[in-house]
């Protein structure tokens, strides 16, 4: 596989030629939080590997420009975007994960911002978020699984979107799951 500083610009490229001109974000960025420690079983940090991640994040989208970025109430969600938002002097936004409405809320959330934004999320709402916004209808995230970056252009018809890797390969795919 080939590493995400050589797909992403690549990709961006194509993504920034087919851009339209309307009033919504020109990228979304959908990642998963990173490896979080077992304890505390509430509010976990992240792992010494989560926290290379997070670092890999943000050198992965240091050139891209990202001028807003949504995390979660948790903990692992605000320190995955925390190097990438001090290294661009940012203050992450936190839209509260509340049940079923959480996916619509961080969607209208996204729909609200423009330039590039990168969306923080758990194994369980990033796919979720990607369809709200118009993308493909994808599994899960395997609770494994966080090397998985999802890119999107929204407003564009149908939405673009591509799947890239960052940081180390995470766990095996399990059934059911990405």
């Amino acid at each position: 596989m080939k590493p995400l500083s050589v797909l992403l610009p690549a990709c961006l490229l194509t993504f920034a030629l087919a851009a339209p001109a309307a009033a919504a974000p020109d990228l979304v960025i959908l990642v998963r939080h990173a490896e979080r420690a077992t304890e505390p079983t509430g509010d976990p940090a992240l792992t010494p590997a989560g926290e290379q991640r997070a670092q890999a994040l943000a050198q992965a989208l240091a050139g891209l420009h990202v001028n807003s970025i949504l995390t979660t109430q948790f903990r692992r969600t605000r320190d995955t975007a925390a190097p990438l938002a001090k290294a661009l002097g940012l203050q992450p936004r936190v839209v509260d994960a509340k049940g079923a409405a959480h996916v619509q809320a961080v969607a209208d959330a996204v729909r609200a911002q423009t330039g590039v934004v990168l969306v923080v999320g758990h194994s369980n709402t990033v796919t979720a978020v990607l369809a709200a916004l118009g993308g493909p209808k994808l599994a899960d995230l395997c609770e494994t699984s966080f090397h998985h970056a999802f890119l999107l252009q929204p407003a564009t018809e149908p939405p673009r979107w591509a799947q890239f890797s960052y940081g180390a390969p995470s766990g095996a795919p399990e059934a059911n799951c990405l």
